[in-house]
């Protein structure tokens, strides 16, 4: 049986993620008490009128503080026992929760009436840094309304239904920050930069004249090709160890043109040799 126990900070869309999870035919069961999750597992196995042999639980900051200092060691039981587990952690920066709340005008399950509401995700941050400690997957949502977030949700769970490694290859800028779900991040930044060519620099490294000029040059093409070489040794090592998401992340300053267009070229190599390869860009992603 797979399990996919999800986490995230208030506000993060966890319960976007059970709903998307329902969608792809788990069972889906909230906020249920770290202790009872094995319990249920036998329950579902024996039960006849339960057709579905995958299990999401949502966990948050809700559960009792005794039991979230312990979820490395259930999580291990549960292992233990033959279940095959995997964590999904759901995230954002405090600025984006604050907005999110604002809009709702929803409480924060931690707020009582006597903490302004920054503490109350500072708090539930500290909470919840066990299971962010034992994720397998962890998703920044800062920059992702419902719709993206519910497509790359069923694009990267639905992977693990068929016991295959999902591989995200991400752009991004520097300038707005690493992706907090990076595994791998490269620095790009050295290649010729077309932000300096006046008729390419409002263009994107998916527009057919960047990817000419960057074609052309070759500590690009050699860039590329070393990146290629180190991942090829590389995954398999990963999948070898059990892992269910890799995302290699490609950052130049704007994550506008070299970053893009690297993150394309290695996915198209890699779609071409390997299922479940996904290409992000998301700074484009923010400028649309």
């Amino acid at each position: 049986m797979r399990i996919i126990i999800v986490s995230g900070l208030s506000g993060s869309g966890k319960t976007i993620a059970l709903q998307t999870l329902e969608d792809l035919d788990y069972y889906c069961v909230d906020n249920l008490p770290f202790k009872l999750i094995l319990p249920l597992a036998r329950e579902i196995l024996s039960a006849s009128d339960i057709v579905s042999p995958t299990v999401a639980v949502g966990v948050d900051a809700r559960n009792f503080i005794d039991e979230l200092y312990r979820f490395p060691a259930t999580l291990k039981e549960l292992r233990d026992s033959g279940l095959n587990v995997h964590v999904l952690f759901l995230q954002a920066e405090d600025e984006i929760l604050i907005k999110r709340y604002s809009e709702t005008r929803r409480r924060h399950p931690l707020d009582l009436g006597s903490i302004p509401l920054p503490e109350a995700i500072r708090q539930e941050r500290g909470l919840l840094e066990p299971i962010v400690a034992s994720a397998d997957l962890i998703i920044d949502t800062s920059d992702t309304n419902i719709y993206q977030l519910r497509e790359l949700l069923r694009a990267r769970l639905h992977d693990t239904l068929l016991e295959a490694m999902s591989l995200l290859f991400e752009s991004f800028g520097f300038k707005n920050g690493v992706p907090a779900d990076a595994d791998f991040v490269f620095d790009v930044r050295s290649l010729p930069n077309p932000h300096w060519e006046p008729q390419l620099r409002p263009l994107n490294g998916r527009d057919r004249p960047v990817i000419k000029f960057l074609q052309s040059q070759p500590d690009v093409l050699e860039m590329i090709d070393h990146l290629r070489g180190f991942l090829e040794i590389w995954l398999p090592r990963f999948e070898a160890s059990e892992r269910s998401y890799l995302t290699v992340a490609i950052g130049c300053t704007g994550g506008q043109h070299r970053s893009v267009f690297i993150a394309e070229a290695l996915g198209r190599y890699f779609g071409d040799i390997r299922d479940f390869v996904m290409v992000r860009h998301r700074e484009l992603k923010l400028a649309n």
